[in-house]
This record gives structure tokens, C-alpha cells and sequence, in this order.
């Protein structure tokens, strides 16, 4: 049995966040308040010196994180978004240190981790790819013998001595890759940073992999597209809220994350009025979203509406201060593979809005959505800033026709996510000059 190179033993990281509250009427008397503690505060503690109304909380982005990889496995890492995979790979890649527990790594590792990790945006492509084979152990003569093969990789040959920061974003992760892959690491770390690159880079990047994997090295790959997973690796773990759910054969842990996702969908897509989640520190003040509901063509409120049914999203905010400017976002994407389909956006309603509540309906007519489960994203702007961003604002699914027999044996060969309307002509014969 190979040796193991990567060790983790009772990891955790914690994080400590600061939440800042304003109050929204104050008074004279408030503000002299706020300011002499405020004062006072910076004077007993510099380092904290937020304002009257900040509050402290702990988040542990992982808890209790125990495992083991040996030398020449694939391991895949699936979860959610703010699952904590990516922190996970940060303290694997030493980006970040764990505040508990302990991790020994064997080898030399490489990482891609997120657009221009470990690059100096001052330097041009050539010295980036030096300096990156320096701190990977590298010689110069090592990294000599494979800087063609890294360029060409990269298609970056017009613009090697040219600062990164002059880098479009997929320049900078196709040269990352190749680096990264190249210079022959023993253990290959790799986020779904990919998901910049085209679908002709994607691809190469995919077959790279799939040449370090069979020369024995160790392979640690993040990514929401299952069909990679299952293609790529041979044993996966599932994360969820920052601790280990699942561990084993990918297949089966791939089956157990459907399956997990599936019931949030299930339990989420009972409830009327959606307990909305969203990161305060990236929303103002002014107006949120306080509900949503997925209406169907009968006018019935309902988790699930049926293909080429025309269905209504709607929408329910709030606005906290007077706003002359509004504009709401919409996303839809897939529940599983995350994959954005599309985003509506509605006019800019440039006429005051009062403190108070207000409702806006999206109606989808025709419905282009094949079957399947989706997530409804959205974003509010109000006077020039975003005022509200909900990442995972509704499930929802879309399910088959009933009873369209014809429909189900298209599907199990041309699947896709949406459908147009269409015609097909008869076939006509024709003569061969």
C-alpha cells in the first residue's frame, strides 16, 4: 500500500466576524453617544475600533476534519458553496494555517486555487513561471526543460513579457494551470478555478489531470460538475457547514451528495414564506427581499411547475429609507452542477420609493426550463448600490410532463437544460452531383 503524503488530524479553522449596525434614526443625543465611546474604545483598544454598534461572532469554516491520502490517489471534494472546501485546500496548499488540530504534507505541492494564486501581478509571464518553479523546489535547468511545453500549454506566447496584471482573467488561469502541472509537483491541488477558462481549455486542463493522475501523483480536485468527479477521481469526500458527511468510492459519495441535495430541496420547497440567508457584509441598508414564491399557470402557490408551463416568481421587499432608483436581478441556475443559465434583470424604476413594503412579479412565458431542480438567485440595487444579494433565494423544480411518452425517450439521450420551440422539416431526397 502507498505511503500517506497528506495527514490531517482534528483540523479547524475559525474566523471571527464583525457585524456593524447602524442605528437608522438616531438622535442628537445618539451621536454624541457613539462618538465618545467610539473614542473611548480606540483609546482601550486600537485594534478594535469599530463603531457603537459592532458585534463579534466566531464562525468555524471547518470543524473536527480528519483524513488521510496516500501517494497517487484522486481524491474529489464536493459540497455546497460555503461548505468549506476551499479553506480546506487553502490549509492543504498553506495559503492559511488551521486553528486547531495538526496537518503533515510529503511532497511538493502545487495549487490552483483561484485566479493569479501565487503569482506577482508586477512580473511578466516568463519571470512568474520562475519564480513559481523556485518556490516549488525547482532548478532552473528543471524549469528550462519544460518552460516551452508550459507556454505552449498556456497559448501565451505574445504576451510572455508582459506584466500579469495586464492578464485577462483567462490568461491568468491558463498560464496558472500550466505552471502548476508542468513542474512536475507530487501532489496537484486544483479549485473550480477552471470554470474562467473556455470549454476548449476546460477540456485540456481535464486530459492534463488525467496524465498526472496516471503518473502516480496525488490529485486533489474541487468541482460542482459531477461527471468530472466521477471521471477524474477514485475516492471523494463530502462537506458540509465545515465538517466531513460522506467519505468512500466516488461513485457512492456522488450519490449521497444527489441525494443530500435532493432533500434540501424537498424540505426548503415546503415553505411558504422562505427563511432567507444572506451575507450582511456585501447588502446595504435601504431594502431587502422578504419573501418569494413560485406561482403556477392556475395561480396556485407551489414548489414544482410542470415543463412549458408559464410560471410567476414573486417577489416581496422591503424599503427602509427613501430610494429614488430600483432595480432587481434574477438568476437561475441548476441545482446540482451550479451552472448560471441565465439572469434577468428588470428596468430601473426611477421614481421614489417610501419607506414601506412592496411586491413585483417575473413572469416566465413560455417556460424553457427542462426537467430537472433549479435555484433562484437574486439581487436588489437601489440608488446606484446593491441594497440585497441572496445567493440561494428559492429551490424550485421543474418536473416532466405527464404522461408525454414521447418526450421521455427524447430525454434519455438528448437531456440538456432548456428547450425552444421548434420544427422539423420531411426528409426530401436529393441528387448527388
Amino acid at each position: 500500500m502507498a505511503e500517506p503524503v497528506i495527514c490531517v488530524e482534528n483540523v479547524g479553522k475559525k474566523y471571527i466576524l464583525v457585524h456593524r449596525q447602524q442605528n437608522r434614526n438616531p438622535t442628537l443625543k445618539d451621536a454624541l453617544s457613539a462618538a465618545a465611546q467610539t473614542l473611548l474604545r480606540k483609546v482601550r483598544s486600537p485594534q478594535h475600533a469599530g463603531g457603537m454598534y459592532s458585534t463579534r461572532e466566531e464562525f468555524w469554516a471547518l470543524k473536527n476534519i480528519s483524513l488521510e491520502i496516500r501517494q497517487g490517489e484522486r481524491i474529489g471534494v464536493i459540497g455546497r458553496n460555503g461548505a468549506g472546501k476551499s479553506t480546506l485546500l487553502k490549509i492543504f496548499s498553506r495559503v492559511t494555517e488551521p486553528t486547531t488540530g495538526r496537518i503533515r504534507i510529503k511532497g511538493r505541492v502545487a495549487s490552483l486555487l483561484e485566479v493569479g494564486t501565487g503569482f506577482h501581478p508586477e512580473l511578466t509571464g516568463r519571470e512568474n513561471i520562475f519564480m513559481n518553479g523556485a518556490v516549488l523546489g525547482m532548478s532552473k535547468a528543471e524549469i528550462k526543460k519544460k518552460f516551452d511545453e508550459i507556454v505552449a500549454f498556456a497559448e501565451v506566447e505574445k504576451f510572455l513579457d508582459t506584466p500579469v496584471k495586464r492578464y485577462s482573467s483567462g490568461m491568468y488561469v491558463r498560464l496558472a494551470f500550466a505552471v502548476a502541472a508542468h513542474l512536475e509537483p507530487e501532489i496537484l491541488i486544483v479549485d473550480e478555478v477552471l470554470a474562467v477558462g473556455d470549454l476548449a481549455f476546460q477540456r485540456k486542463c481535464l486530459g492534463k489531470m488525467e496524465s498526472v493522475a496516471s503518473e502516480g501523483r496525488t490529485l486533489l480536485f474541487v468541482s460542482h460538475n459531477m461527471s468530472s468527479i466521477l471521471n477524474l477521481t477514485q475516492r471523494s469526500f463530502m462537506l458540509e457547514a465545515g465538517q466531513i458527511v460522506a467519505s468512500g468510492p466516488t461513485n457512492e459519495v456522488v450519490r449521497q451528495y444527489v441525494q443530500h441535495i435532493e432533500a434540501q430541496v424537498e424540505r426548503k420547497s415546503r415553505a411558504s414564506l422562505i427563511d432567507l440567508e444572506r451575507d450582511e457584509s456585501i447588502v446595504g441598508t435601504k431594502a431587502r427581499y422578504e419573501w418569494v414564491r413560485l406561482v403556477n399557470s392556475k395561480g396556485e402557490e407551489t414548489p414544482s411547475v410542470y415543463e412549458q408551463e408559464p410560471f410567476v416568481v414573486e417577489l416581496g421587499f422591503r424599503v427602509d429609507e427613501p430610494l429614488e432608483h430600483l432595480q432587481l436581478g434574477c438568476t437561475i441556475k441548476t441545482l446540482k452542477e451550479e451552472i448560471k443559465l441565465f439572469t434577468v434583470a428588470s428596468p430601473e424604476f426611477s421614481h421614489r420609493f417610501d419607506p414601506g413594503r412592496y411586491s413585483i412579479q417575473l413572469r416566465f412565458d413560455p417556460n424553457y426550463l427542462r426537467s430537472g431542480e433549479y435555484v433562484l438567485m437574486l439581487r436588489l440595487f437601489g440608488d446606484g448600490a446593491r441594497q440585497d444579494h441572496l445567493p440561494e433565494a428559492a429551490f424550485f423544480s421543474i418536473r416532466p410532463t405527464s404522461g408525454n411518452q414521447r418526450s421521455a425517450g427524447h430525454y434519455t439521450w438528448a437531456k440538456g437544460y432548456l428547450h425552444f420551440d421548434y420544427q422539423w422539416s420531411v426528409p426530401e431526397t436529393v441528387e448527388v452531383h
